[in-house]
């Protein structure tokens, strides 16, 4: 069936098959280094999805994720670019957490996390989007995984430096088929 312009949006399934399902949100603070969010993950979902948005950093920072207290284990590898065309590639060995999986600067600050079995008692799989919101900064993806088979509810979100202020952590389940 084709669809005109005007019918798009009621064209799109409603069914459990279709949609992200908001779980929860968090509203970011003042001047903090950090943001945990609990009772993100259940049996209910999969696979999530974790938006970061609407906020500033007090500096040009990457963004990092922890799962639970779990500080080892974190194996993850960027492909980052700058809009001068400069580009690397950087990785965490059994790091303390999953870096660079969003930045920000005073500008604003953005993360788009997919997050695989957090709450299986299996490897966590994780690929984000990073963009710096700096005319200097860096832009890439990150893809990685836990190396541990711990069943996590929840995570902490924190710049590498310096503090966040505004804006929210939104949390959504995909539907399982």
């Amino acid at each position: 069936m084709a669809y005109t312009s005007s019918q798009i949006v009621q064209a799109v399934p409603t069914g459990i098959n279709s949609a992200l399902v908001l779980i929860k949100s968090e509203t970011i603070g003042t001047t903090v280094s950090s943001v945990a969010v609990t009772g993100a993950f259940s049996a209910t979902y999969d696979y999530y999805k974790v938006v970061v948005i609407g906020g500033v950093m007090s500096s040009s920072t990457n963004i990092k994720l922890q799962l639970g207290a779990t500080a080892t284990g974190y194996y993850a590898f960027v492909s980052r670019g700058t809009a001068a065309g400069a580009s690397d590639f950087v990785g965490n060995n059994n790091a303390t957490t999953f870096d660079r999986i969003g930045a920000g600067s005073t500008n604003g600050f953005y993360c788009d996390i997919n997050i695989g079995d957090p709450f299986a008692t299996k490897l966590t799989k994780v690929e984000a989007t990073l963009i710096t919101l700096s005319t200097t900064g860096s832009y890439g993806k990150t893809v990685g995984f836990l190396n541990d088979s711990t069943s996590y509810t929840g995570f902490t979100i924190s710049p590498d430096g310096g503090t966040m202020t505004g804006g929210a952590i939104y949390v959504y389940g995909y539907t399982k088929s």
